[in-house]
């Protein structure tokens, strides 16, 4: 497994994410504006305040993701750490987890990668351990096979 092209795989699913969520808040915005006034001033208020609220989740949606793609820039690929630490990737005999940022599972040639941050449950439980240490996470025991 190749941390550079799981990272490539990560930068384009981060980016269709940020593309999909700019759409996304410009289309609310969209609806928001084009509310027309009617009669029924409360009908026309409310409509222009769900969509600005709609609006604005999708932009708090954007700045996480932008954020994410600057983390995951910061993170330097070429090094091998001895014990697990933020870029690690980790085997275990069940998973591989890619400790980056939040994206969850990432299919890469064939095998899925949980590509996790490093204030997740699982990150925090993995940090420091070294290849050959034996983790266990919600009942479910496994060694670390490999670090890269």
């Amino acid at each position: 497994m190749d941390k550079m092209d799981l990272a490539n795989t990560c930068f384009q699913l981060l980016q269709q994410k940020m593309n999909e969520a700019e759409t996304a808040m410009k289309a609310a915005q969209e609806s928001a504006n084009s509310n027309e006034k009617s009669s029924m001033g409360d009908k026309y208020e409310t409509g222009r305040a769900m969509g600005q609220l709609d609006r604005d989740m999708h932009a708090k949606r954007l700045a996480s993701l932008q954020t994410d793609f600057r983390n995951l820039l910061k993170i330097d690929l070429s090094i091998i750490a001895k014990q697990v630490e933020l870029g690690s990737l980790v085997q275990t005999e069940k998973f591989y987890y890619w400790i980056a940022v939040a994206l969850g599972p990432v299919m890469l040639n064939q095998e899925k990668v949980m590509v996790i941050s490093p204030v997740s449950p699982i990150a925090k439980l993995l940090m420091g351990k070294k290849m050959g240490d034996r983790v266990d996470f919600n009942g479910n025991k496994s060694n670390i096979i490999s670090l890269a």
